[in-house]
């Protein structure tokens, strides 16, 4: 069963036309990722599904209900079920808070008044993300990279969603740290059941992390299907490209290159 479908999104800039028609499921305790070069339109659609942004045209639905014209209010519901973890760690946090409330700013919003239950269960949410219990009262600067990141996702599970939106969460994390977050993604994944949307350019990635993906070039899809079979037997041209990339050492960023593709050259 389908926890998020989305159907002939159109999102516009003005004239310009970021995301064009695009159409997808992602059936619950699943993970789709959506790949492309930069400026394809694919953190546009996580934005819109997030209701960052909202949509020209299509429908965003969510156990069937059309999220995409909803009212702020109406919104609010769907807000706790579908969260965000951004591409910047560091500009998502507030630098002025410590990390156990970051983490329980979510909580309070879902009704816990109690500043030590919050504290409590943010503190359990940071040592699920694997931090230690000194990270508490530590602010953002305070932080690697990696950390951060791991704060950004204990503060999205602190809403109890169902859907994990991932725009780019790993493109700013070196080698080491990038597998440490998708290994952290993965057991989150084994153990809660989340539904997970993956946005990313790293198709390294994307074969790690991922049951399906759909491939865009300039706001379209050009190309889905399950992971291994798209990247392994890519049929369009624009998906041949971006593999053929995938392999060049020359054209790699942040994962190594004899990692990126393993068992489908």
């Amino acid at each position: 069963m389908s926890l998020l479908s989305v159907k002939d999104l159109v999102v516009e800039y003005g004239a310009f036309r970021a995301v064009d028609g695009v159409s997808f499921e992602v059936a619950k305790g699943s993970t789709l990722a959506v790949v492309g070069e930069s400026g394809c339109g694919k953190s546009t659609i996580a934005k819109a599904i997030v209701r960052l942004l909202a949509p020209t045209s299509g429908r965003i639905e969510v156990d069937g209900v059309d999220i995409a014209r909803l009212s702020q209010k109406a919104m609010r519901p769907y807000r706790s079920r579908i969260q965000m973890v951004f591409q910047d760690p560091y500009g998502s946090l507030d630098p002025h808070l410590t990390a156990v409330d970051i983490v329980g700013e979510p909580l309070k919003l879902r009704g816990i008044r109690s500043k030590a239950e919050r504290s409590k269960k943010a503190a359990a949410l940071i040592d699920q993300v694997g931090l230690p219990s000194t990270a508490l009262k530590r602010r953002p600067a305070e932080f690697s990279g990696g950390q951060r990141q791991r704060i950004g996702i204990a503060r999205a599970l602190a809403s109890g969603p169902e859907l994990l939106v991932c725009d780019e969460a790993t493109s700013a994390l070196d080698v080491s740290v990038q597998a440490q977050v998708l290994n952290l993604l993965r057991d989150i994944k084994r153990d809660t059941g989340l539904t997970y949307l993956f946005i990313s350019h790293n198709l390294g990635v994307v074969r790690e992390i991922s049951d399906s993906i759909i491939v865009m070039k300039a706001g379209k899809v050009v190309e889905k299907g399950a992971t291994e079979d798209v990247l392994a037997r890519p049929t369009e041209a624009y998906t041949k490209q971006l593999r053929a990339a995938a392999l060049d050492p020359t054209t790699m960023v942040g994962v190594k290159p004899r990692q990126v593709m393993k068992g489908v050259a």
